[in-house]
């Protein structure tokens, strides 16, 4: 007899962009993040997407071809209510406003933080399913989202915000190798001009804190993975 897994599935985000460089940046990193992610490129692309399977957040970029994302917006909320979050090049109030009157739950101005929208996404997924849970964990080591606090063998640890952001990361793909550009993308977003010397940085702060050099490897050619031995 199988046994049903009891765990529940992934958020799934369908993000709808035309520029298929955004598009693919966001559907790689999303899945890093531990998301079920479709996509379409056009507005018409989108309706079709969320009517066959409703998604748990959809990212919908403002200028599409076609219907524009304020079209799409009205369309969706005439039959759905699905949490949207909104993304466009134009900071204008008007924008922000014709988007949060359409029915829009937020609204995130590119180029954007790829850590922020992240948290945006949590912060509607909490909003509808709070249930969904806000600790990760792996081994000893442990992390609450909401409040960011981080413990190892129930122990506070006194960690600076990028390194909370460093051990989420990990700890939301454990055993798995992350690379630099990866982890410096997800935590110091991809706006960050400086080098990717500073993800070792604070890996090594991150180790100081764990007390344990061992549990986050250095995979050679690749960047970090969180592991309690070595493959």
């Amino acid at each position: 007899m199988t046994t049903p897994d009891a765990r529940p599935p992934a958020p799934s985000v369908l993000v709808v962009e035309d520029d298929p460089g955004i598009r693919e940046y966001l559907t790689l990193g999303l899945h890093y993040e531990g998301f079920r992610v479709r996509t379409a490129a056009t507005g018409s692309e989108a309706l079709a997407e969320a009517g066959r399977e409703e998604p748990d957040v959809l990212l919908l970029d403002v200028m599409l071809p076609g219907l524009d994302g304020f079209a799409v917006l009205r369309a969706l909320r005439e039959r759905s209510q699905v949490p949207v979050l909104m993304l466009t090049a134009r900071d204008g109030v008007d924008d922000r406003i014709a988007g949060l009157t359409g029915g829009a739950d937020d609204y995130l101005v590119k180029p954007f933080h790829f850590g922020e929208l992240v948290a945006r996404v949590h912060a509607l997924l909490r909003r509808t399913q709070p249930e969904r849970g806000r600790t990760l964990g792996y081994a000893d080591v442990t992390l609450d989202t909401e409040l960011r606090e981080a413990t190892r063998a129930g122990r506070p640890l006194e960690l600076s915000p990028r390194a909370l952001g460093l051990l989420e990361a990990l700890l939301r793909h454990p055993e798995r190798a992350l690379s630099k550009s990866l982890l410096l993308d997800t935590v110091w977003g991809p706006s960050f001009l400086g080098d990717d010397n500073i993800v070792e940085v604070y890996v090594r702060q991150l180790r100081r804190a764990l007390g344990d050099p061992e549990l986050i490897h250095t995979v050679r050619g690749v960047g970090y993975a969180l592991r309690l031995r070595s493959p």
